[in-house]
């Protein structure tokens, strides 16, 4: 079954609903793209679901250029930023006239990438073609630097009237029905989010006993124990791919979370299947880490939600009550920020020829002189990094 977010994905400006505005100023800054500029490049921030990327697709096809895509997760450091993305703002497009550049999720871009928002200001200040960047929270502190350099452009949440129309077009194509009171209720859990009330309007429109729906709020950063209900209760389908999205925690929390609370919910072969590919998510977060294989976080993320929830046999039915991970979350939350500790030192002990443990040794009187913001720049200390030291 083809899923309808792709199927009715707008290839036209008309079809983009709720973004006449912003288009026009997108629009504006790629037909009148000046290679000598001072902005090269524009920043498009906005909830997930509201056609941040397809708002970039449509552009390339109207303006027939070329699109030249990356994901956050295509680079995690300067050296593989620069490999990637450097030569595409400088050679031309062998089948277009025109060329843009979408750099997409840029602040998936972790306190543990090296350099990569300073190389990507570098290559937006020499750049040859407009770049269109999108992020989610543009305005996090990692993107503070950018902002300097970039255009920023928030797209406008989209209106219930607009998400109503959208989903009865949809509806009428696939000559399928849903009573008005489904399809309202599908558009409040949405929260604006269009992708997911076509997501739900899919799922819905296929059940037969549709008077036994049960609607879950959505916030704009989903609950975690919306999640882990989501991921160990209900089936596993194409949407269980993309739930982490939704929540506001790193990939690593949220494998502490899924351990914690496999056992209340699984038992017996479902519990050894859970557990087999949890493990094999620490296998791809090892070799990540290790040998920088950035690509490999989407099996982690794939196994961590889909394979997860595949698992079990059928869905669960109940209440389970799921918890905290408790002391292992303190242990990692105290092991993160050793390790801005360390990486700290570490920068600060190259600089002074002195050894790591003698700086972590001496950190108290080091902490002091590390505050002065000449050092901090002198040492190429990341704003997470400053950003520890002011605690």
């Amino acid at each position: 079954m083809i899923n309808w977010t792709e199927k009715y994905r707008p290839t036209k400006f008309h079809e983009i609903k709720g973004q006449d505005k912003s288009l026009a100023v997108i629009k504006n800054f790629v037909e009148n793209f000046d290679a000598t500029g001072t902005k090269k490049a524009i920043l498009l921030g906005g909830s997930p679901g509201i056609g941040k990327t397809t708002i970039a697709e449509v552009l390339a096809r109207e303006t027939n250029s070329e699109l030249f895509e990356l994901n956050a997760s295509d680079f995690r450091d300067k050296e593989k930023l620069k490999a990637i993305l450097k030569p595409a703002t400088e050679q031309k497009s062998l089948t277009k006239h025109k060329k843009i550049i979408l750099v997409d999720e840029i602040d998936g871009i972790s306190e543990a990438d090296r350099g990569g928002i300073a190389e990507l200001i570098s290559i937006i200040e020499f750049s040859n073609y407009p770049i269109i960047a999108t992020a989610n929270n543009i305005w996090s502190k990692k993107l503070s630097q950018l902002r300097k350099k970039i255009q920023i452009l928030e797209l406008d949440d989209i209106s219930e009237h607009d998400i109503k129309s959208y989903l009865i077009e949809i509806l009428k194509k696939e000559n399928k029905f849903l009573e008005m009171k489904i399809i309202e209720e599908i558009i409040r859990t949405s929260r604006g989010d269009l992708r997911a009330a076509i997501n739900d309007l899919q799922t819905i429109s296929h059940l037969e006993k549709k008077d036994e729906i049960v609607f879950y709020e959505r916030n704009k950063e989903e609950d975690i124990f919306y999640i882990l209900k989501y991921i160990f209760q209900d089936n596993a389908k194409l949407e269980t791919l993309g739930i982490f999205d939704k929540v506001d925690m790193s990939i690593d929390e949220l494998i502490l979370w899924i351990e914690e609370n496999i056992p209340k919910v699984y038992q017996g072969e479902e519990l050894a299947k859970a557990y087999e590919r949890l493990s094999k998510v620490d296998v791809f977060k090892g070799r990540i880490y290790k040998q920088q294989y950035w690509r490999f976080l989407v099996y982690e993320n794939a196994l961590l939600s889909y394979g997860i929830s595949a698992s079990k046999k059928l869905e669960k039915k109940g209440f389970f009550k799921y918890q905290k991970p408790g002391r292992i979350l303190k242990i990692w939350l105290s092991n993160q920020k050793f390790a801005k500790k360390k990486s700290i030192a570490e920068k600060y002990s190259k600089i002074a020829h002195i050894g790591i443990k003698r700086a972590l040794r001496d950190w108290n009187e080091i902490k002091n002189i590390l505050k002065n913001s000449k050092v901090q720049e002198q040492l190429k200390l990341t704003e997470e990094e400053v950003e520890y030291l002011r605690r």
